[in-house]
């Protein structure tokens, strides 16, 4: 028996899986840590509705964390989304045109993609900067809000660093994008 046969099916040959370089294994991360805040938004929301609803006790700052979580989840799901090409995108211009355009467009796209996002990761390192110099802290428990806006920080950081790695594939390897089955318009 091969190793590319299936033990438990013989004579059935299957390709060899593909070892995912340490590229692949940090986008996967960034988007399981994405998945995660969503669990943890959805988690919070139904544990304030449920203490509510049956005990009538509210969580102190409920509302705070959960507009706090919901800002990390923003960001977060921004480089999630902005490897795989998986938001929501007007191609049709893209769809019409020859696939050696096409591919001159997904680079072009990228690009400002990343000079978009990184400015928008610049400004919001600013705004982590001030809430930290404002001591701005949530209504009940004084929690400080700027840990919650560098962990926004760090999931736009991390998009940035995804679209780089897009940009990258688009121009030097534009196969691995498309073997990936990534959606290659922004």
């Amino acid at each position: 028996m091969t190793v590319q046969q299936e033990v438990n099916e013989p004579g059935v040959a299957r390709p060899p899986a593909r070892h995912k370089n340490l590229m692949d294994r940090f986008i996967d991360s960034i988007e399981l840590i994405a998945a995660a805040f969503v669990g943890i938004v959805a988690l919070n929301t139904f544990v304030a509705i449920f203490m509510r609803k049956f005990f009538a006790v509210t969580i102190p700052d409920y509302y705070d964390i959960g507009r706090l979580l919901l800002g990390i989840l923003i960001f977060w799901g921004i480089a999630a989304t902005s490897y795989r090409g998986s938001h929501i995108t007007v191609d049709l211009v893209w769809a019409n045109a020859r696939p050696r355009h096409q591919r001159w467009i997904d680079v072009f796209a990228t690009l400002v993609l990343l000079f978009v996002v990184t400015v928008q990761t610049i400004t919001l390192f600013d705004k982590v900067q001030t809430t930290y110099q404002d001591n701005v802290m949530t209504y009940d428990l004084r929690l400080p809000n700027w840990p919650f806006f560098a962990i926004a920080w760090i999931g736009d950081v991390s998009a940035v660093l995804l679209i780089a790695i897009r940009s990258y594939r688009l121009t030097c390897y534009p196969d691995d994008i498309h073997d990936a089955h990534v959606k290659t318009v922004e």
